[in-house]
């Protein structure tokens, strides 16, 4: 095809040489602050959250429409982070070649074209919006239990979603609103948060399995897998939103201060933290209490007080509330950094692009942070959770695909950080996304759909025509010439 083809053609890509230019459709700048520490513990805050205080509970109990996987719930998480590893692994590939924020929707403009950097880049809008609600959702239950321990019950109509018989969970929706404040402080301010908070994190899981193990009766894990492997399966396409939490990590690629060498670090650091805390942690949820009496909302909390530990169950209630905190906040970090980015190369309005004296784009950030209220505030916790599983499964298959193809077609571009094993992993990266696509309900695959369809009006009838890749953009009035497309 020739370069003039490409360049009206909805498959040009963007030259990897010019990722490590900062220039777009606006002026505006990210504040490098991240270190590799900083970097870890934003991954590992995305991944250990509300995956295994609330989810590990609702999997291993089950729900009306979902048989329980009970114990089987760590067989549910295993299958989940091998799926999620070979991703990682690519993601790796990408974020020490690309150190460019965007995360998949950068990769997938690269390697295969924009309407598919287009696709991937509107689904983690929609996916990461509603991994912070579906989290403020599993703060709520904890709070909730912590002040059930003193004998404050909270009005029902304030606490659960109309599908749930109340009006509106108040308590999420306010959560969402105090992570969107934090956030909008700076990444410098963020960045501490986030290490201090994760600190928190692993020390209070440490102490839940330390104190819990004593208390473990073996006779819990009878019958391991009470209602065969096909909720086994189910549950790890649900709790699959535990982990992978690298991935919005690696949208603050470009605020880090070296992030060629340090995100590929990261991403396998967090991920290998988090599971070893997994495997540990469901162990002790279905020891101390028969899978059939796990709270699915606030799972530990009722399993320590169900072995006549209500003081600590309040303990975990109150620091799990902490430590779900920093999911939040790395999700509504990766949303606004996609849209960020989105909005500088021109496929969205360049107004989402600004950012304030601190460099963080304030706009974007108090946008998705009122959005992800309300589906907090009027949406029940699976519904949002599977939503957000099957747009961060299909970013894998396209980062998956990405990194096997562009290591063909540029072998010569630089890596810090080289994929073992290829194309093995990303082929088995492929094949496991997929499979745990399958698993989910078919609403979600509808409701899906539906903003596919959307993004599809929005990128021919504004995306298409404004992207910085298209010579005829009306951004060129006010630009030099961009380098052509691949």
């Amino acid at each position: 095809m020739a370069a003039s083809g490409r360049h009206g053609s909805v498959w040009r890509r963007m030259p990897v040489e010019r990722m490590g230019s900062e220039t777009g459709a606006a002026t505006g700048r990210l504040t490098k602050s991240l270190g590799l520490w900083q970097l870890t513990a934003i991954g590992v805050g995305g991944i250990i959250g509300v995956g295994i205080f609330s989810l590990a509970g609702l999997v291993a109990h089950g729900d009306a429409n979902n048989p329980a996987a009970g114990p089987a719930v760590l067989v549910s998480f295993l299958v989940a982070g091998l799926a999620s590893a070979a991703a990682a692994l690519s993601y790796a590939e990408f974020a020490g070649m690309i150190p460019r924020a965007g995360s998949a929707y950068t990769y997938g403009y690269v390697a295969l074209g924009e309407v598919v950097g287009w696709f991937i880049g509107w689904d983690l809008l929609l996916e990461y919006i509603a991994i912070v609600a579906v989290v403020a959702i599993g703060i709520s239950g904890y709070l909730e239990a912590f002040l059930a321990g003193f004998g404050v019950e909270l009005p029902a109509a304030f606490t659960a979603s109309a599908e749930e018989g109340g009006v509106v969970n108040l308590p999420a929706l306010v959560v969402c609103l105090f992570v969107t404040f934090v956030l909008s402080r700076g990444t410098r301010t963020f960045g501490r948060f986030e290490l201090v908070a994760v600190g928190v994190k692993i020390l209070l899981i440490l102490f839940i399995v330390g104190l819990g193990i004593f208390y473990i009766d073996t006779g819990n894990y009878t019958p391991f897998m009470p209602n065969g492997f096909g909720p086994v399966l189910t549950g790890a396409a649900t709790v699959f939103f535990a982990v992978f939490g690298y991935d919005a990590m690696s949208t603050a690629a470009e605020e880090a201060h070296d992030g060629r060498r340090h995100m590929p670090k990261a991403i396998i650091l967090s991920l290998v933290i988090a599971m070893l805390l997994y495997v540990a942690a469901t162990l002790v949820l279905t020891g101390l209490q028969d899978y059939r009496d796990i709270d699915p909302t606030a799972g530990f909390a009722s399993a320590f007080s169900s072995v006549g530990l209500p003081v600590v169950a309040s303990i975990i209630s109150v620091f799990a509330v902490l430590s779900i905190l920093t999911v939040m906040l790395t999700f509504l970090l990766g949303v606004t950094r996609v849209w960020f980015s989105m909005s500088r190369d021109g496929l969205l309005p360049p107004w989402f692009a600004g950012v304030d004296r601190h460099g963080t784009p304030q706009r974007v950030t108090w946008i998705a942070g009122v959005a992800a209220a309300v589906l907090a505030g009027v949406f029940p916790i699976r519904a949002v959770a599977d939503l957000t599983n099957i747009g961060i499964l299909s970013a894998f298959v396209v980062v998956c695909v990405s990194v096997a193809l562009f290591r063909r077609t540029r072998p010569d571009a630089e890596r810090s950080f080289r994929l073992p094993w290829m194309p093995v992993v990303p082929a088995f990266g492929v094949l496991a996304s997929v499979f745990l696509i399958l698993q989910l309900h078919w609403q979600t695959w509808l409701r899906f759909a539906v903003w596919l369809l959307i993004g599809l009006v929005v990128y021919f009838a504004y995306g298409r025509r404004y992207a910085l890749l298209n010579p005829r953009s009306p951004h060129h009035a006010r630009r030099e010439t961009v380098p052509p497309a691949e």
